[in-house]
């Protein structure tokens, strides 16, 4: 196994997740100096070359808080009305504390189904990743407002797995309340161990994790794991680490052995595009020119709309769609950046043209080379 310090220090985007229950002080309100140390470490990595996502919690136990509330409600408006209060003290201390290093702050509110649906999943990772290459760090949260169905089953720590998955980052750190993940409960085993690293995919760490530890939180060390399982499927490793410890974003960078590194098996673009062939089915037919099927073939390039001769089917942007070689043959598949109409519009058409003919251009590719499946 590669070295942890090694191996952290060779990433360069991370997905840092901080719980509810160290936001909020286990429920007791945000935790406004410790917050505010957090974004001091992360504009402290982030000057250092390390690209940050943020997804927080602690929007409904701020919002029960500032109500006064000792529980969790059960009926779904009051939660619902807990996240909208809560949200506003929460990204409002973000954007404070990140201007004050020189950063801004950018909120963005996501559902599950945003990132499931293939609709949506284009817009949210070219926006989100806008938004890094601005130099900005987003501020990423569940829209529990909204969103009945993540506040009944959803956690913030798939949610930090599923932007990993987006973005393609390379470490998703969870910050908690415990040391990392042991061999057994530490609260009730004094001969504890704590898993320094191991593989995200081994099936003990599933039976060595328990379920939530607080009122406050939504989750536990199983979501944890169930997350870090998650985030390896597009090659991202996982670190759970005590959010208490001083100054552990730095000193993870700096190589200390903290918290549990759980790696994936395969390298980050490997295991995407496994991802995407497993995980999508098609939509449409792209039918390509002999060049762009030499192109992809063999030279690893993106599908550009000149090769393209022929568009079947209906499909929307970020669906997946078949390229095919001109006598028939299935080439590859891959991830769409415009919709068939578009593709309609564009084909035979050089990049440069699209946005005189759409009015608009996101991409200069149909498919990029890193959402292209050759098969």
């Amino acid at each position: 196994m590669q070295d942890r310090a090694e191996f952290i220090r060779t990433t360069r985007r991370w997905i840092v997740k901080i719980g509810s229950a160290l936001l909020t002080r286990d429920g007791a309100g945000l935790d406004r100096a410790a917050l505010a140390d957090w974004a001091g470490q992360m504009a402290r990595l982030r000057k250092q070359g390390i690209e940050i996502v943020l997804v927080s919690s602690g929007a409904v136990a701020e919002g029960m808080s500032r109500m006064g509330w000792k529980q969790k409600p059960k009926a779904l408006f009051e939660k619902q009305a807990a996240a909208a209060i809560g949200q506003m003290s929460l990204i409002h201390a973000y954007e404070v504390n990140f201007q004050e290093h020189g950063y801004l702050a950018a909120q963005v509110l996501l559902t599950h189904d945003d990132l499931a649906n293939r609709r949506r999943y284009l817009n949210a990772r070219n926006t989100l990743r806008t938004l890094v290459e601005l130099g900005t760090i987003p501020v990423i949260n569940e829209n529990d407002t909204v969103a009945a169905e993540e506040i009944r089953l959803g956690d913030n720590d798939t949610l930090g797995a599923l932007v990993a998955n987006l973005v393609e980052a390379e470490l998703l750190v969870i910050l908690t309340d415990q040391q990392g993940l042991y061999d057994k409960d530490p609260r009730k085993f004094t001969d504890a161990q704590l898993i320094s690293s191991g593989r995200a995919n081994d099936e003990r760490f599933l039976e060595f994790a328990g379920g939530a530890g607080t009122a406050i939180g939504s989750g536990g060390m199983r979501t944890k794991v169930l997350a870090a399982r998650r985030a390896a499927t597009s090659g991202c490793a996982t670190v759970i680490a005590s959010g208490r410890e001083a100054n552990v974003l730095e000193r993870l960078y700096a190589g200390e052995d903290l918290g549990s590194l759980l790696l994936p098996d395969q390298a980050p673009l490997v295991a995407r595009k496994q991802w995407i062939a497993s995980q999508l089915q098609s939509r449409g037919q792209l039918w390509l020119d002999a060049g762009a099927a030499q192109a992809i073939q063999r030279t690893g390039g993106s599908l550009l709309p000149v090769g393209v001769v022929k568009v079947e089917g209906e499909f929307g942007r970020g669906e997946v769609v078949s390229c095919m070689s001109p006598e028939g043959k299935l080439l590859a598949k891959g991830l769409v950046n415009y919709n068939s109409d578009e593709a309609e519009r564009i084909k035979r058409k050089p990049s440069r043209e699209i946005e005189g003919i759409l009015g608009y251009i996101d991409a200069p590719e149909l498919i990029h080379r890193d959402n292209l499946v050759l098969l």
